[in-house]
């Protein structure tokens, strides 16, 4: 699979979500997709990038924009998740890794010295035509919210 870039037509897609339903990217055509990868429910880092997220809803859908949580993490821990922090977005459940693989975000990851397998936080805008329009990798999460709502606004 060739690399990801600006302007190719982003990877269409079909997972399971929270509350037991689907989302598919191609049924989304038409308004702008924040598609953000994270490793795991209920982490500090992560937790603290979904309440980012949640906090400037209001705003992205203002600018037209549908934002998904994707992790490895299933449909009921995507739930639980959700009720802690009171998520209103869906999070996207890639028990098999088929998406993580298309947008390239299952990596080799280093801690303390051992190697392993994860997800790169990572975040793709995807414009209504389908096509990527930026992607973020190596995300930290400080600031990143912020640095992906400019993005929107400035080429909206």
């Amino acid at each position: 699979m060739s690399e990801l870039r600006i302007g190719v037509l982003a990877p269409d897609f079909e997972v399971s979500t929270d509350g037991n339903k689907t989302i598919k990217l191609s049924d989304l055509k038409g308004q702008s997709i924040i598609l953000y990868f994270y490793p795991k429910d209920d982490t500090p880092g992560c937790t603290k990038e979904a309440c980012s997220f949640q906090e400037n809803l209001p705003i992205f859908k203002t600018n037209n924009a549908f934002v998904i949580g994707v992790s490895k993490d299933s449909p009921t821990k995507h739930d639980k998740f959700k009720a802690k922090y009171n998520l209103d977005f869906p999070l996207a459940a890639d028990e098999d890794g088929k998406l993580c693989a298309a947008y390239g975000t299952w990596v080799e990851k280093s801690m303390y010295g051992k190697t392993y397998m994860g997800i790169e936080r990572a975040t793709f805008l995807i414009n209504p035509e389908g096509k990527i329009q930026h992607i973020w990798r190596k995300v930290k999460v400080p600031g990143h919210v912020e640095d992906v709502l400019e993005k929107l606004k400035s080429e909206s």
